[in-house]
């Protein structure tokens, strides 16, 4: 293990702290950029530094599909292929399995399904997760765990809580390479009793970190802000808490508020490619005909390139006439935009006004 986290300060239940890790330290809370095929959409490494970025997310299953991880470790592993000097950490591919819906069938063995590519019968085991990512060179690697829909019965999540612990256990033998992270997933849907299983289980097992997952598929928002504020203080004190895929901007601030230190979500860049752009003043979408002639930057509080260099006019031409450059832009915006709120809400916990920036946010971005 090469992992060192420390917890500096707390706000109520939020925690200002630091993770060190062999390439970089990540001031926490904080939230990873979604690069899932090696690339996050729209933007180089160096835009992402500049953007601030201290680690980005990649996906195991993508990779080992397209190229293949055994290619990427011939030609240097993930972060050479990459140009991304700084923390990597990929997601196992339970999700985009779980995503496959009729292509799948998970036995105790692993995840078997065809891949979406060219066809290919892929067998997805807990062994051959770890094996990839420490193929790929990675520094956070997320074991392999069972995700069922938020709406299955209980006794679905029980038999998923179950396997899951047994393919972790699994996932923490395999490992081969030393300096690599293995964080734990805590499963359980919506079901208090079974997050709490779940997290007894993985916490006897002793990982570097803990996750909370199963959250954002199929579950109602009021049981997703109780259960997630409720898995937090299930997990250890010591050691890094991510919660996976969340989320919005009020999401954000509400999981800080719960304890959590790391996220990831693929809003940002999704929803700039789709013409959605997050402000300070709520989000804007920018192809609407009132942007024609605005001249006025974006967000006035936004310390990017887009903001300080272009009027939303223009955003709305390039939208308009389908240029990439606007991908580009927009891309920059958002990403800044969340990474900045983080270093805000790292600010509020340190200053205790936590409360003041979850104000502004339930104004701007109500349900």
């Amino acid at each position: 293990m090469s992992l060192k986290f420390h917890v500096f300060q707390k706000s109520g239940r939020a925690r200002l702290g630091k993770l060190e890790l062999k390439r970089g330290s990540i001031d926490t809370p904080n939230f990873m950029p979604v690069g899932s095929k090696g690339a996050v959409k729209g933007l180089n490494t160096p835009l992402l530094r500049e953007a601030g970025a201290q680690i980005i997310l990649a996906n195991t299953l993508h990779l080992y599909l397209r190229p293949g991880s055994q290619r990427i470790e011939k030609l240097g592993g993930l972060h050479k292929f990459m140009g991304w000097e700084g923390p990597i950490l990929t997601d196992s591919g339970g999700f985009q399995a779980f995503s496959l819906a009729p292509l799948k069938k998970i036995t105790e063995e692993g995840i078997k399904f065809s891949s979406p590519i060219d066809g290919a019968k892929v067998n997805l085991t807990p062994e051959l997760a770890i094996q990839i990512q420490e193929e790929l060179g990675v520094d956070i690697a997320m074991v392999l765990d069972q995700l069922v829909a938020g709406d299955a019965p209980e006794k679905d999540h029980k038999h998923a809580v179950e396997r899951t612990t047994r393919w972790a256990e699994r996932c923490l033998n395999s490992q081969k390479r030393k300096g690599m992270n293995q964080f734990a997933i805590v499963q359980g849907g919506i079901f208090e009793e079974l997050r709490a299983l779940s997290a007894s289980q993985l916490k006897a097992l002793d990982f570097p970190g803990y996750a909370a997952g199963g959250f954002c598929v199929g579950e109602n928002k009021k049981a997703f802000r109780k259960i997630a504020s409720y898995t937090a203080d299930l997990l250890p004190h010591e050691k890094p808490r991510y919660l996976m895929g969340v989320g919005k901007p009020l999401d954000l601030v509400e999981a800080v508020s719960w304890g959590y230190d790391l996220f990831d979500c693929v809003l940002p860049t999704r929803n700039a490619r789709n013409g959605q752009l997050f402000t300070s003043k709520g989000k804007i979408t920018i192809k609407r005909a009132e942007f024609m002639e605005d001249e006025t930057p974006l967000d006035p509080e936004c310390p990017c390139h887009t903001c300080r260099s272009v009027p939303k006019a223009y955003l709305n031409h390039l939208f308009r006439v389908n240029d990439p450059t606007y991908v580009l832009m927009a891309t920059i915006h958002n990403i800044t935009f969340y990474l900045d709120l983080m270093k805000k809400l790292r600010s509020a916990v340190a200053e205790g006004t936590l409360e003041d920036i979850y104000n502004k946010m339930k104004e701007f971005y109500p349900d």
